[in-house]
């Protein structure tokens, strides 16, 4: 297993890939990157670093590079529904059960979108509470809501 930190306009990110694909990507709360690119950092790693750094320049909307989800078949359901929601847009919890085919798997989607370990590949910061607030996110409220703003900015230009 390999970890690279990529230094975020919000934060440090980690990176944790195998040669074969990407395992996570998840916000830290350390103030400086401590995993740096060496010598022999995988490609999958490289490609996912630069493929991050594209997003937040605003030049990507989707990535490319292997990633190696694990979770039960309803989780990879849901995070393969959340791939659905368009850059700068957003869904509800109901929304994504509700294109599902299941209206009351809204709090089960909810645990999934939370055991999302691929954040910004995954988008599950597009995901908003029925009543159009920002609802819980792993990284936090406040970067949910600037990625979002990212987003619209990126996608409105």
């Amino acid at each position: 297993m390999y970890k690279l930190d990529y230094p975020s306009p919000i934060g440090v990110v980690e990176i944790v890939a195998t040669n074969e694909g990407v395992l996570s990507i998840l916000f830290t709360e350390r103030d400086s990157p401590l995993n740096v690119r060496k010598s022999d950092t995988p490609k999958v790693l490289e490609d996912a670093n630069s493929e991050l750094d594209e997003y937040f320049r605003g030049e990507r909307q989707t990535f490319t590079f292997p990633c190696i989800v694990d979770g039960t078949p309803f989780q990879q359901k849901v995070w393969e529904t959340l791939k659905g929601v368009p850059f700068g847009g957003t869904a509800s919890y109901k929304d994504i059960a509700v294109s599902m085919g299941n209206d009351k798997a809204i709090r089960a989607v909810g645990s999934a979108n939370g055991k999302n370990k691929l954040s910004i590949v995954i988008p599950c910061h597009r995901i908003i509470g029925s009543n159009g607030k920002l609802t819980g996110y792993a990284g936090g409220l406040w970067r949910k809501e600037w990625l979002l703003q990212h987003e619209k900015r990126t996608f409105n230009q």
